[in-house]
């Protein structure tokens, strides 16, 4: 993939996706580690702090690197009511109808979980212990923006419908206050057959429920008190803005699930991503590999 050239004002406007928040992301990788099998749990196991720390990696390099800020989400809708009866889902075939400059304008998220999961598989054959956590850290993250709805559609914070601020809320404000309360009975990793394709299904299944994030939230804004749908909190030495837990409590009802399914899918399908990269690479012995890489 070629660099991008982004316009500062393009860069403060991507970095809206703040992709599920440290919070989640670092809850879905530590829960992946827990869906291996026995093969590979003790090596990741032993490497937990290392996957949990860097599950938010990713999302730090968009602030040093302008390339890496698509690759963290797709605008499925920017290709029709229907994108996934239609788009192409090899790389070239893409490029070729839509264009090099159209598809870094609007997202690579699959494409990109595709390309660390041939990363992760070439790790793995070279028994590379800190490309392996490194890449299964990455894998891992981009597998959890998929799974966020407001990843696949142009109004992505709520922007072009006077909801400006949705994207925080959906991902990380209700993580942040409801997660410890969730139930995560994480299914045992599963073989993948094609990265890509799962890539896809994965980000179609999110694309389906963004009306339903929206059109949930415009609900409650008319019948919520304006007056009572922020708070402010101290964060460290500072006073900040929040979404007031009232209204977050009343938004997460009607959502009825939605996030803690998609943070339970998230870990299950990272999981699956990992045990299918080491059956590809040849199932190597990870016994030998449990050495902590350094940061």
């Amino acid at each position: 993939m070629k660099r991008a050239a982004y316009s500062a004002v393009a860069i403060l406007t991507l970095l809206i996706l703040s992709s599920w928040g440290y919070y989640a992301h670092q809850r879905i990788n530590r829960m992946a580690v827990l869906a291996l099998p026995k093969a590979m749990a003790s090596f990741y196991k032993a490497n937990i702090d290392f996957i949990v720390e860097h599950a938010t990696t990713a999302d730090k390099r968009r602030y040093v690197d302008s390339a890496e800020i698509p690759r963290h989400f797709f605008n499925a809708d920017r290709y029709g009511k229907t994108p996934f009866k239609t788009i192409p889902r090899k790389w070239k075939d893409f490029e070729k109808r839509y264009t090099h400059d159209t598809l870094l304008k609007h997202g690579t998220l699959p494409w990109t979980i595709q390309q660390r999961y041939y990363w992760l598989v070439k790790a793995f054959k070279e028994h590379d212990t800190t490309s392996i956590l490194r890449n299964s850290a990455d894998l891992a993250h981009y597998v959890a923006d998929a799974h966020v709805p407001l990843h696949l559609v142009l109004n992505h914070d709520g922007q072009l419908s006077g909801q400006d601020g949705i994207h925080a809320l959906w991902e990380s404000r209700l993580p942040e206050l409801f997660a410890d309360k969730y139930r995560y009975p994480v299914k045992k990793a599963k073989y993948i057959n094609n990265p890509l394709t799962q890539a896809f299904v994965i980000c179609q299944r999110s694309f389906g429920k963004a009306d339903s994030v929206l059109r949930l939230e415009r609900l409650l804004n008319k019948r919520f008190p304006a007056d009572k749908k922020y708070a402010i909190e101290k964060r460290g030495q500072r006073k900040v803005k929040v979404y007031a837990p009232e209204y977050c409590r009343a938004y997460h009802t009607l959502l009825k699930g939605m996030v803690e399914r998609q943070m339970r899918s998230a870990m299950y399908e990272a999981a699956s991503y990992w045990f299918s990269a080491w059956v590809d690479a040849g199932q190597p012995d990870l016994s030998k590999l449990i050495v902590k890489p350094t940061n």
